[in-house]
């Protein structure tokens, strides 16, 4: 819970109660982690790749056909930033898809099962890599492993270890490459993105953020193509360490840039947007993204931080995909997915509230605007984030009606008519959509942190039934479903 405005007590004291409310690494790190002399360590390095096989690439986030009992529904999840705080809210909503029954092509499946694609940042990246690594596993343990587990006591812990003491100041070693050991010792066991991969279920992308190019950063092989590398050897556990690296607590995730070195060209799209120069487009922006990878001697090295600095929702993997596969229609072909009739993205957005109580206050704690800094941004960012999804799901159905219905004259006598229309719905589960203002008031105070109480982590399980529940869009999800 967050402070309490108590006007008997005086401004030092709500400072010290505001600091003692918060609990998060960043604080816990930044302030304690000592400096010492310098010293030799070296983090695992990505490999090269000198032949990419472009031609049996699928580009929509190079996703691999689910074992789906309906090829009707494209399902669409991304998990939020926000600590365990994300994680549990994300665990709590595969509960409830793994408890709902649906009839599709006249069989019974779970809701869960017909995920196509999650998209993660941050908090919520850790849910969604265990669930893709182990399927239903995740609700046998990953409770006790991650969620009531207090990961961040056990950074802290590996932070002041005597044998970490000179592999931490190095410049090839830093607290993120600490963590991902962490991470592999307790949640991944050494399994890598080719593993992540070759596992039947949905596709999981987990994303970062490019620190210099403030731009977001897939671990897929499409992004690792630009770098001239191979993605399958590449440890879980560092690309979940990258999209959860919060500046100032845990350091950036570095990978080699080894552009050049294989037969990579830029897309034939994007080539025509660099060319075409218009700086106010979104193409172009993409393609200049993509073309900054391209010298290795200039980007010798790609730092990346929290996913959450580019897009704190994960929503924006699912609409750069889409246009950089040349548009939906055919984004949707590439991955068999061509005859949709319902097209669903539910978005689990762990936002908290803004500090109110710092209102209170005459002057903010150098804390409180470390923290500001990256969350105002953010907080604004997710709003226009899921306007601009809103807007492209209307775009997407307008492409595909024009597409399907576009010559419906030819088709006349056929006795086969493709003139077929593409329902959506889009579903939030977010703390905004409580009614009960004290309910909503306790999960948006709780902290941005690696460790919650048993009590908090069953709460968030809990109330993810109860917005899903209350979710009219979700509701007529199901009914259209039966």
């Amino acid at each position: 819970m967050g402070l309490i405005y108590d006007p008997t007590q005086s401004e030092g004291n709500l400072k010290m109660r505001w600091l003692n409310s918060k609990s998060s690494l960043d604080l816990v790190l930044t302030v304690l982690f000592p400096v010492f002399l310098g010293g030799c360590a070296a983090y695992p390095v990505n490999q090269t790749m000198e032949n990419l096989d472009v031609d049996n690439r699928v580009d929509f986030a190079n996703m691999r056909e689910a074992e789906k009992l309906s090829n009707s529904i494209l399902l669409f999840i991304t998990f939020s930033g926000g600590g365990t705080r994300a994680a549990a809210l994300s665990y709590g909503v595969l509960e409830v898809l793994a408890d709902t029954p649906v009839n599709l092509s006249g069989k019974e499946s779970r809701l869960i099962d017909e995920i196509d694609l999650i998209s993660s940042v941050s908090g919520g990246s850790f849910t969604a890599a265990y669930y893709g690594l182990f399927g239903d596993q995740i609700f046998e343990d990953f409770e006790t492993r991650f969620l009531k587990h207090d990961i961040q006591g056990d950074l802290v812990r590996q932070v002041f270890n005597p044998k970490n003491w000179f592999r931490l100041p190095s410049n090839n070693f830093g607290r993120s490459d600490l963590a991902a050991e962490l991470y592999d010792k307790n949640l991944f066991f050494d399994l890598t993105l080719g593993d992540l991969r070759d596992r039947t279920g949905p596709a999981i992308v987990i994303n970062a953020t490019d620190a210099t190019a403030g731009t977001q950063f897939s671990f897929i092989q499409p992004h690792f193509d630009w770098l001239c590398s191979d993605i399958s050897m590449y440890p879980v556990s560092r690309a979940v360490a990258a999209s959860s690296a919060v500046p100032g607590a845990l350091g950036s995730i570095t990978l080699r840039n080894y552009s050049g070195s294989c037969n990579y060209e830029i897309p034939l799209w994007a080539r025509l947007a660099l060319d075409e120069r218009d700086i106010y487009s979104s193409g172009f922006h993409q393609a200049d993204r993509i073309n900054s990878y391209m010298d290795a001697d200039k980007r010798p090295f790609i730092h990346l931080l929290d996913g959450g600095l580019s897009d704190n929702l994960g929503v924006r993997t699912i609409i750069d995909q889409f246009k950089q596969s040349g548009g939906v229609v055919t984004g949707l072909k590439s991955i068999g997915a061509g005859n949709i009739s319902k097209l669903v993205v539910l978005v689990v957005n762990a936002e908290t509230a803004s500090e109110k109580e710092l209102n209170f206050l005459e002057s903010l704690p150098l804390a409180a605007q470390l923290g500001m800094a990256s969350r105002i941004p953010l907080n604004r960012y997710n709003y226009e984030t899921i306007g601009l999804l809103l807007n492209q799901i209307e775009l997407w159905k307008t492409k595909v009606r024009e597409y399907r219905c576009g010559d419906t004259q030819s088709q006349q006598g056929s006795g086969v008519s493709r003139c077929t229309s593409l329902d959506s719905y889009f579903i939030e589960v977010n703390f905004e959509s409580l009614a009960d203002e004290a309910e909503k008031q306790y999960f948006q105070e709780l902290p941005t942190s690696f460790k919650l109480s048993s009590e908090q982590v069953d709460k968030l399980r809990n109330v993810a039934v109860l917005i899903l529940k209350e979710s009219t869009e979700f509701q007529r999800l199901l009914e259209d479903l039966q």
